[in-house]
């Protein structure tokens, strides 16, 4: 079982920074990949960007590539999503999710995910 927490969202001017936090408990946190994905109002759940167990390996969308940066602290049992350059069409609801079965390896796919923290909303003004 594991617990996801996500805090740091916000409204911002576009062009601006934000950092994303995802505080987990549970499970050893550094054997499982951790992603982020959004959801803007009437969309589907899409992949921002991924980091594998340790760390070695991220990923991330072409949308957000260049901008955006997953980052994890394994002694604190946190990822991190750092956001600059955002954009209005960054508006969403941006979820943490915890990739428990994938033997470190980064997927995409939000069905890949089994654990899941409830969102954080980031508002992009233009």
């Amino acid at each position: 079982q594991v617990q996801l927490v996500e805090s740091g969202g916000g409204l911002v001017q576009a062009g601006g920074s934000l950092r994303l936090s995802c505080a987990a408990s549970g499970r050893t946190f550094s054997s499982y990949s951790m992603g982020w994905f959004h959801q803007a109002p009437g969309k589907e759940r899409e992949f921002v960007a991924v980091i594998t167990g340790r760390g070695g390996m991220t990923y991330y969308s072409d949308s957000v590539k260049g901008r955006f940066t997953i980052s994890r602290d394994n002694a604190k049992n946190t990822v991190y999503l750092q956001m600059n350059s955002l954009k209005p069409e960054d508006t969403a609801v941006y979820f943490c999710a915890a990739d428990t079965f994938g033997y470190g390896r980064a997927r995409y796919a939000p069905a890949a995910f089994s654990y899941w923290g409830q969102g954080t909303q980031v508002t992009v003004s233009s």
